[in-house]
């Protein structure tokens, strides 16, 4: 497909860092190492008699380690929560009945979200009373207008 093309060409550097970096950090070999680091650190304590500089050395890198890790699983989070939301968008346009105006609802205000969330409250009231009626909850009625 052209776009995904497109896309590929168009990622940065940091991108395929964060990427790449995620994938690996994920690994179970990378879980391992980090279980192998922290054992070795352990039993190199007696022949440093556990002192403050060997207390300092996983303190600090741990440290670090934790540090960076921080804004590459942002970048990561960051980049799902954009496709699954243009994965939403998509579906949302092409359903018949879906309503477009809810393709941007993370743009808005939190004021303008809850005006969206009490509407479809009462929608979901309306279905339930629907029910308790002996009428079906399917089908795609209408939201009042705000």
């Amino acid at each position: 497909m052209a776009t995904s093309r497109m896309a590929h060409h168009i990622i940065g550097p940091f991108a395929r860092f964060s990427r790449w970096s995620s994938n690996a950090m994920g690994h179970p070999q990378a879980f391992g190492s980090a279980v192998f680091v922290v054992l070795a650190w352990g039993l190199t304590g007696p022949i440093f008699a556990f002192s403050d500089t060997w207390q300092l050395a996983i303190n600090t890198g741990t440290t670090i380690v934790t540090f960076l890790m921080v804004f590459l699983i942002q970048n990561t989070q960051n980049r799902d929560n954009a496709a699954a939301q243009l994965k939403l968008d998509e579906l949302i346009r092409s359903t018949k009945g879906a309503h477009n105006a809810l393709l941007d609802l993370e743009e808005l205000t939190q004021e303008d979200l809850e005006q969206f969330r009490t509407l479809y409250e009462k929608l979901a009231e309306r279905a339930r009373r629907d029910i308790l009626s002996g009428l079906k909850d399917t089908g795609t009625p209408e939201v009042a207008s705000r």
